[in-house]
């Protein structure tokens, strides 16, 4: 059996964005994201959380700092009754100053490591699966992957590099707008879906 998945970055899209926290008096979800996740669960949708952490090979904080930002995540949307699949980070950055984690890799974002790992462990159906993020990069990654993508047009892109795969199939000014657009695309998606299962 086969899931569908939306992977969700997490600082800027699902929570406030403050860089490199981990202190969960501080995560917040950004307004209107657990109505749009009950509204993407009730669609059939795992959510799945990915999120590039550079601040660990920076050596701003262990990995295990953010068990706490996970579980305080959990508490956030327990009022939503609305459960993460899973929470995927990667630790690297080319330019960082701990050794172990001071590398080039296939996982950090705009690569698409960390939504491929979560699709061979949640078994997702990548191309009825969609990438949410803030920026850019998240938008490369989800649609290197195979997935389609939504950019959350909040501010926080502010390169706009463009290339391949850096195009979203669609805008939004939050993640409530952004589950709305996926939405709209869900029962055409799943009539195309078994009409090619059942050729």
């Amino acid at each position: 059996m086969t899931v569908k998945a939306i992977f969700l970055d997490k600082d800027g899209t699902l929570i406030e964005n403050v860089p490199y926290n981990t202190d969960p008096s501080r995560v917040r979800l950004t307004p209107g994201a657990g109505p749009a996740l009950v509204r993407l669960h009730t669609l059939g949708y795992a959510l799945i959380v990915v999120s590039n952490q550079p601040g660990i090979a920076h050596g701003f904080f262990a990995p295990r700092a953010l068990d706490a930002v996970y579980e305080r995540l959990r508490i956030l949307l327990a009022p939503y009754h609305v459960p993460l699949a899973g929470f995927y980070y990667c630790p690297h950055h080319p330019a960082g100053r701990v050794p172990r984690y001071a590398t080039a890799c296939g996982c950090r974002k705009p690569a698409p490591g960390l939504l491929l790992a979560a699709a061979t462990i949640h078994g997702v159906h990548l191309e009825r699966s969609w990438m949410i993020g803030d920026i850019l990069d998240d938008v490369e990654a989800g649609q290197r992957a195979g997935c389609r993508t939504v950019l959350v047009d909040n501010g926080n892109e502010t390169e706009w590099r463009q290339g391949p795969f850096r195009a979203p199939d669609a805008t939004a000014t939050d993640l409530r707008g952004a589950a709305e657009r996926i939405a709209r695309c869900a029962a055409w998606s799943e009539r195309y879906y078994r009409r090619e299962v059942r050729a």
